[in-house]
Parts: structure tokens; C-alpha cells; sequence
């Protein structure tokens, strides 16, 4: 599994933030962790240049420039991407990226003193790429600051990893599948059009882009995602959300529990099911088989009250979906 198909813990779609930045002159630093891919500007203003990124002025003293970001969930990091689209005579030729813990929410100008752990290196980089870096650390993290040196542009910087929320805050009913909650995607049959993983994210879905679609199935089978939940719990009603998908809904959806082995601390599992483990699995249905409606939010109450770690979500034969909640109580 690359660790780019982990979810990307600073994006906006997460509710990441970039709360400090010692430079923004030519692009603001917000750019940073737009969900969307970097596109073209082709437009000037007054300091010149537009670009659809972070970019600084040129240094004319010793230092670097550096962005501080806060994690929309704390997690594990596992690889980070300096998507440097479209910067080509004025990307940084290097970048380094620390971390650190924060408790709570302390103003901007309070983070750069905090203890920061370097995750990656000084590290060369190149123009118009997207520099991929995997890492190899189990400590979980709040915040990630991005060092460019000395200075220049970036359009896009990603932080994939597992999610590993304070589970202090995982108390009553909660979505056991939400990617802010510990829930992750761990298989799926296609994500030819967009990945399942974006049925858990926070908020609405506002167009079929935000949600799941696999491509046209020309066979006799069906498509499925399977979601790890953010630890066993007992499920008390779903919403099965097609909201946006009009001619490409499923025709009908299901929904099933099992309870499977998670090894490590909660959040810690990254590998994915194969097919055949996802086929062995003793699944229990939350959700029978039912028909679907296009563009309409499903919310269907669930009788069974044995707890599931997993849930599978069956469309027949195919078809997108938006989102995906499923609201219950960890055991």
C-alpha cells in the first residue's frame, strides 16, 4: 500500500489549518493544503506573478522560510508529498519538515519556540513535481511545519497517515467510521473515479468530485469498500448518502458488520484486506439490500447489536455515493 492512498491529515478537507508562516509575500500560505490538485494562473497583480500556492519573497539574508500546519486529526505520519506544480524558476531547492505535539489551541506566535522532531531532512527537491518522501515513524503529531531553503514556492504539501484521534473526545454516539474518529478505508473493489476514502470525510459533499465513484461494471459482480472503524462498536443507525450522483447512483446498497482482528494500538492499522480476506470475513448485515434513490440521503435505523470493527458497503452493480456515517457506540 503507498502511503499516498493514507488520508492526507493537513488538508482543509480534514479541517487542517496553516496557523503560521514567517512569509507569505507573493502567495498566501492557505494555498498549502487545498484539497483540489494545484492548477495554472496566467494572471499578474501588483507583486507580480500569481500562483496557485505558497511563495515567499527572495531572501536577501541567512535563513530559511517555514510554514507551520496543525493537523486536522493527530496521526502517524507516513510520507509527505512538496507538490511544487507550476513553480519552476522559483521553487525551493530544498525542504525539510519537523513535527510536534501541541495540547490545545496556543496562538501563532507561541508554536515556533515548541519542541519540533525533524521527520525529514534537509532534501533535495525538483520543479513542477510532486516530491514524494515516505517516512518511517510511529510517533503521533498535532503539527507539521514545512522548511523551504531558503525560500521560493510551493503549491500543494500533503501529510499522509493514520488518523489517531484523542480518543478522550470518542464518548456517546458517535460516526464510528469518520476519518476524524479513527476510520479509515482499508479495501475497496474501484475507485476509478474517486476514492472511497472520501465518504468519511468531514461535512456534505458538494458535488459528485467530493465523493465516491467506480467506473461502469460490465460483469455479473458488484462494488464494495470496506472501512475500519475507530475501534469495535455497536452500530445504531447509518446514512447512506447519494447526494449529487443522479444517472450514476447504485441501483441498491447494503451495509454489513464484522468483527476482525486489529493489530496494534487503535488507529495503527494501515495494510489493506485482500479480496479474499474481505470474502472470508464473517459479515452480518446492518443494512439489507435494499433499493436506492438517487441524490437522496438514506438514514436507516439498525437493529443488530453485535459489535463490528469493520463495515463493508455493498452498491449493486456500481454506482457513486457521497458519503457514508455510520452512528453508534464503542464497546
Amino acid at each position: 500500500m503507498s502511503f499516498t492512498e493514507l488520508p492526507d491529515l493537513a488538508s482543509r478537507a480534514l479541517t487542517g489549518s496553516v496557523v503560521a508562516a514567517n512569509d507569505e509575500f507573493f502567495a498566501a500560505r492557505e494555498n498549502l493544503i487545498r484539497p483540489e490538485a494545484p492548477s495554472a494562473v496566467h494572471t499578474f497583480g501588483h507583486k507580480g506573478k500569481e500562483y496557485d500556492g505558497w511563495e515567499t519573497r527572495r531572501r536577501r539574508s541567512p535563513g530559511i522560510d517555514w510554514a507551520i500546519v496543525r493537523l486536522g486529526v493527530p496521526g502517524v505520519v507516513k510520507g509527505v508529498v512538496v507538490d511544487t506544480s507550476y513553480f519552476t524558476g522559483n521553487y525551493p531547492p530544498f525542504v525539510s519538515v519537523e513535527a510536534a505535539v501541541v495540547d490545545g489551541y496556543p496562538a501563532a506566535r507561541e508554536l515556533p519556540d515548541r519542541a519540533w522532531e525533524t521527520l525529514l531532512e534537509k532534501s533535495p527537491v525538483l520543479g513542477d513535481t510532486a516530491n514524494a518522501f515516505e517516512l518511517a515513524d510511529d510517533r503521533i503529531w498535532t503539527h507539521v511545519r514545512l522548511s523551504i531553503h531558503p525560500d521560493g514556492g510551493v503549491a500543494r504539501f500533503r501529510v499522509h497517515g493514520i488518523p489517531v484521534p484523542d480518543r478522550r473526545f470518542l464518548t456517546g454516539t458517535i460516526d464510528l467510521a469518520a476519518a476524524e474518529n479513527g476510520g479509515r478505508l482499508i479495501a475497496c473493489s474501484d475507485d476509478f473515479y474517486g476514492s472511497p476514502a472520501n465518504l468519511i470525510l468531514p461535512g456534505r459533499a458538494r458535488h459528485m468530485g467530493e465523493g465516491w465513484e467506480n467506473a461502469r461494471r460490465r460483469d455479473d459482480g458488484h462494488d464494495w469498500a470496506v472501512f475500519a472503524l475507530a475501534g469495535a462498536g455497536v452500530v445504531r443507525h447509518v446514512e447512506l448518502d447519494t447526494s449529487y450522483f443522479l444517472g450514476n447512483a447504485p441501483g441498491w446498497v447494503g451495509l454489513s458488520g464484522a468483527s476482525l482482528p486489529v493489530a496494534g494500538p487503535p488507529g495503527a492499522q494501515a495494510d489493506r484486506l485482500s479480496a479474499d480476506a474481505v470474502a472470508d470475513a464473517e459479515w452480518f448485515d446492518l443494512v439489507v439490500r435494499r433499493p436506492a434513490q438517487p441524490d437522496t440521503r438514506h438514514r436507516i435505523l439498525v437493529e443488530e447489536t453485535r459489535p463490528a470493527t469493520h463495515v463493508r458497503l455493498d452498491v449493486y452493480p456500481d454506482g457513486g455515493m457521497a458519503r457514508l456515517r455510520v452512528w453508534g457506540e464503542l464497546v
